[in-house]
This record gives structure tokens, C-alpha cells and sequence, in this order.
């Protein structure tokens, strides 16, 4: 499922303004931790996706796929709804009932299997 969802923002990445890394990088937990100023636990990072911004910002889960998809596609519609009263919980809710049921959805060879020098 993750890495489903990775190719599928790749592929709507029109901008070339997202830059995908695997969670696994060596130096992930560390920037992301670095740009949060407090650690981040293998269970927390390898929890939801995440999102970095230029400008040091960090979020994750359903904002942070908000913000990619607004990002890569160039359209601000999907940070938009995300910010409308209500729906930003309500896609966290879903992001969290997804993320916790990955398993039971199809998927493909995980990327690190697929690039383990990404890894």
C-alpha cells in the first residue's frame, strides 16, 4: 500500500517540486527529527508519511499527503480541503483507519525491495 501510494504521487509529481525518499534512508529520522527540534521513534516515523517543506516545515499523515498533493500537482485544492472546517480531522480519521489496515490492501514489492540502494 505505501509504496502503491509513492508511485502514484510520483506519478502526479507535474511540478518535479516533491522529492520522494523511503522513510528507511539513513538520514530521514534525522532531518525530520532536526526540523521537529525532538526525536522521532521507529514507530512513529514509520507510522505515515511525511512531508518537509522548503521551508522547514513538518506535517504528516492525511496533511502531509495534502500538502504533497498540492505541491506536485501544482494545484492548491487538496490543502485547501484539508483546511476546511472538519475535513482535516476527518481525513486524519481516515488516514489512520487506512494506515492501520495497509495490510488488507493491495500493494506492490516495497521500494526498498524494488531500490534497496535507497535504502
Amino acid at each position: 500500500m505505501c509504496t502503491r501510494a509513492r508511485d502514484l504521487l510520483e506519478r502526479m509529481n507535474r511540478t518535479g517540486d516533491v522529492r520522494l525518499e523511503p522513510l528507511q534512508a539513513p538520514d530521514c529520522a534525522q532531518r525530520l527529527s532536526a526540523a521537529l527540534g525532538r526525536p522521532l521513534d521507529d514507530e512513529e516515523l514509520m507510522a505515515s508519511i511525511w512531508w518537509l517543506g522548503d521551508d522547514g516545515a513538518v506535517v504528516s499523515a492525511a496533511q502531509a499527503a495534502a500538502v504533497a498533493s498540492s505541491v506536485a500537482t501544482g494545484v492548491s485544492v487538496p490543502r485547501m480541503l484539508y483546511r476546511v472546517p472538519g475535513l482535516g480531522p476527518l481525513s486524519e480519521l481516515g488516514y489512520r483507519w487506512v494506515a492501520t489496515h495497509r495490510q488488507y490492501f493491495p500493494g506492490t514489492t516495497p521500494h526498498c525491495e524494488r531500490t534497496p540502494s535507497a535504502c
